[in-house]
């Protein structure tokens, strides 16, 4: 199984390990991109932070942001699941598993990243502020600097099991599963079940919770279809939407009762 993971907005401070090695990184086709954003974002945010702050859409507030960005080479580096904060991750809680779900976690957890692809929780990475929803001066928008080089490399490292899509619309842009690799992906909405909406907050965190469910109680569906059974399992109301045709994902919509 893999879990394809949103990144948080919020996020811890480096600390002072040792920096970034980019060539230690997982997926390493991803090595040559992952050069050029990052390369391309200390540029910007070394020189005129004004224009800095403009790019990146950093209100006054997030100002330090910039310099942090600026250091990127030289800061400290921590393990992904430990940099991504907010709503999802607090809600995952991946230091309170145990070792074997933290096992599970390492090798199923995909968190994606408008300055890395995507990384897996156990790679070290420092703090940075890079949505991907930007567009750098010298990339354009980011998600499609992404779609060539994860075209290459998600396939392979989606295996033969099921894909778990959690992703929000900006992420999911940068690499949409397709062929065989789709009709295996589950896209999932969390909806408010009275109102069938998504809202922010509680969407974020069922999302973190059913992975976290999954991970503790081991686990692994191997396709859509046992998705649904695990999670209806786990006491999820799921509404699931089989594709129409061949080479397109399953819809599943988890409706909650309460807002928390």
């Amino acid at each position: 199984m893999l879990v394809l993971l949103p990144p948080s907005e919020g996020k811890a401070d480096s600390g002072k390990g040792a920096p970034l090695r980019l060539e230690s990184l997982s997926l390493p086709g991803l090595t040559g991109a992952r050069e050029a954003v990052l390369g391309e974002l200390v540029e910007l945010c070394a020189g005129d932070e004004e224009k800095a702050r403009e790019v990146l859409g950093l209100s006054e507030g997030l100002r330090g942001e910039v310099a942090k960005n600026a250091a990127l080479r030289t800061a400290g580096a921590r393990p992904a699941g430990e940099i991504y904060t907010g709503v999802l991750y607090d809600a995952l809680d991946l230091a309170s598993l145990d070792a074997a779900a933290k096992r599970r976690a390492a090798r199923s957890l995909l968190v994606f990243s408008g300055l890395w692809g995507a990384v897996r929780v156990t790679d070290r990475i420092p703090s940075y502020r890079c949505s991907m929803g930007i567009k750098l001066p010298g990339l354009g928008a980011l998600a499609g600097h992404w779609r060539a080089p994860m075209a290459e490399v998600l396939p392979e490292a989606a295996g033969d099991g099921l894909v778990l899509d959690l992703r929000s619309a900006a992420y999911a842009a940068a690499w949409k599963p397709k062929g065989e690799v789709a009709g295996r992906t589950a896209m999932v909405r969390v909806l408010h079940a009275p109102t069938r909406k998504v809202v922010s907050h509680f969407n974020k965190a069922t999302k973190g919770r059913i992975v976290r469910a999954l991970l503790s109680n081991a686990l692994t569906p191997r396709d859509p279809a046992e998705l649904v059974e695990a999670l209806r399992e786990l006491g999820y109301e799921v509404e699931a939407q089989a594709p129409e045709r061949a080479g397109k994902a399953w819809g599943l919509d988890v409706l909650v009762e309460e807002v928390h």
